[in-house]
C-alpha cells in the first residue's frame, strides 16, 4: 500500500463572529509574517558578509511575540506556526539560490492561513467543520470525502468576492496499480476550442471570458468614475470580482468535466508540453490563450490519470506535430497558422489540427513504449 495525499475544497458560512475571527488570522498571520521577515532582514543587513554565520542564527518564534502583541494570542497558534514554517522555507530558498529574497506580505495579497489537526481539534461532521477557535462552522460539503481517509491539515481562504472557502488535506491508502494503455487518444491544442482530438472530436470551449467581456468592460469603467475607497466603490469593485470570479469558476467547471470524460475513457492521453506564458507573448493572443485555462486542463488530467493508474504523455514542444503528414510522415515547413486544412504532396488531405491531433498520438505511442 502507498499513502497518497488529496485535498477536497469546500465553501464555507461562517456566522458573523466566525467570520471576523477569520479576517483577524488573516491579518495575524500576515502581520507575524512581516514581523519576522523584519527580524531577518537585520540580521541579514549585518551578517551578509558572513551568510555561514547568518544560516545559524535562530530567530524569534510566534510565541515571542504575543507579550508585546496581545492580540496574536487571540488566533489559531498553529496558523501562526505555519506562517513561520513559510517563511523560513522561502528565507532558505534564497540562501540556495532557488527564490530570491522574502519581500512583505500586502492587505491586497491573497488571504489565507493553514492550521494543522493536533488531537482531534479538526472535524468534518454533519455538514459543518471544526476549527481550533472557531468551533463548528457550517459547510457547503458538495462530496463526501471517502472513508478511511486522515485529515492532515486546512487551508482556510477568503475569495475577492469575500467568499470562506477551505481545503481539506487528507493522507489515505491506496494499492499501486498501473493500467496498460491500449486505448490512446492524442490532443491538439486549440486556442478556440481548448483540444481537438485525434479522432475528429471538439472540446467546443464556450470562451467563457469573451462572453463576459462587454459587460466587464463596462462595469470596469464604472469603478473608474468612482472615488476610490469609497462605499460605491468598494461596492462596484465587488460587482467586477463576482464577474471575474464567475468567469474562472465556469472555466474550471468545464475542464474539470472535461478531463474527467477523457481520464474514465482513455489508457493513456498524449498532449504537446506547452509553455502557455511563452506562447501568449509570442503569438500576442494572451486574452484567447488564457481564456481556455489549457494549463489547468493539463494540470486535471495528469492528476486524474495518475489516480486510475493511467498516463499522461507529454510530446516535446518543438515536435513538428502540425506540419508532419500524419499519412506519409512528411514535413511541411512552409505551412502557416492560416493555413487550416493539410494539403500533403503525397495527396493527403486534412483538417489541420485532426492531422497534429494523429502525430501526437503517434508519437505518444512511440514515447510509452520506450518506457514500458
Amino acid at each position: 500500500m502507498v499513502k497518497k495525499n488529496k485535498a477536497f475544497k469546500f465553501k464555507t458560512e461562517p456566522n458573523f463572529e466566525q467570520l471576523n475571527l477569520i479576517k483577524r488570522t488573516f491579518g495575524s498571520a500576515r502581520f507575524i509574517f512581516n514581523k519576522m521577515l523584519d527580524d531577518r532582514i537585520l540580521a541579514y543587513e549585518d551578517y551578509k558578509n558572513d551568510q555561514s554565520e547568518l544560516k545559524k542564527m535562530k530567530f524569534p518564534t510566534p510565541a515571542k511575540y504575543k507579550k508585546e502583541y496581545p492580540f496574536l494570542k487571540e488566533v489559531d497558534s498553529l496558523a501562526l506556526a505555519n506562517t513561520q514554517m513559510n517563511l523560513d522555507k522561502a528565507y532558505k530558498a534564497f540562501f540556495t539560490g532557488q527564490n530570491k529574497f522574502p519581500k512583505h506580505k500586502s492587505r491586497k495579497a491573497r488571504k489565507s492561513y493553514t492550521t494543522n489537526v493536533v488531537n482531534g481539534n479538526i472535524m468534518v461532521q454533519d455538514g459543518y467543520i471544526k476549527l481550533p477557535k472557531l468551533k463548528w462552522v457550517k459547510l457547503k460539503q458538495h462530496r463526501q470525502i471517502p472513508e478511511g481517509s486522515k485529515l492532515k491539515s486546512v487551508t482556510v481562504s477568503m475569495s475577492a468576492t469575500g467568499k470562506i472557502y477551505v481545503s481539506i488535506l487528507t493522507e489515505y491508502e491506496v494499492e499501486p496499480k498501473e493500467v496498460q494503455p491500449e486505448n490512446i487518444i492524442g490532443l491538439d491544442y486549440s486556442m478556440k476550442e481548448l483540444f481537438v482530438a485525434n479522432e475528429g472530436t471538439r472540446a467546443k470551449y464556450p470562451r467563457f471570458y469573451r462572453q463576459s467581456e462587454d459587460r466587464l468592460a463596462k462595469e470596469q469603467r464604472v469603478l473608474s468614475r468612482r472615488k476610490k475607497g469609497s462605499n460605491r466603490w468598494f461596492k462596484q469593485k465587488n460587482k467586477v470580482a463576482k464577474l471575474h470570479e464567475k468567469v474562472a469558476n465556469q472555466r474550471k467547471d468545464f475542464c474539470h468535466k472535461w478531463s474527467r470524460n477523457l481520464a474514465d475513457n482513455f489508457d493513456a492521453i498524449a498532449i504537446e508540453d506547452l509553455n502557455m506564458k511563452d506562447m501568449s507573448k509570442a503569438l500576442k493572443f494572451g486574452k484567447s490563450v488564457h481564456d481556455n485555462g489549457w494549463g489547468m486542463f493539463a494540470s486535471f488530467l495528469s492528476y486524474k490519470l495518475e489516480e486510475l493508474g493511467k498516463k499522461l504523455v507529454k510530446v516535446g514542444k518543438w515536435f513538428p506535430s502540425s506540419k508532419t503528414c500524419s499519412k506519409c510522415g512528411g514535413i511541411d515547413k512552409q505551412l502557416t497558422m492560416s493555413i487550416r486544412t493539410y494539403k500533403c504532396a503525397c495527396g493527403h488531405v486534412q483538417d489541420r489540427d485532426v492531422n497534429a491531433a494523429i502525430n501526437i498520438k503517434v508519437e505518444g505511442k512511440r514515447l510509452l513504449s520506450e518506457h514500458q
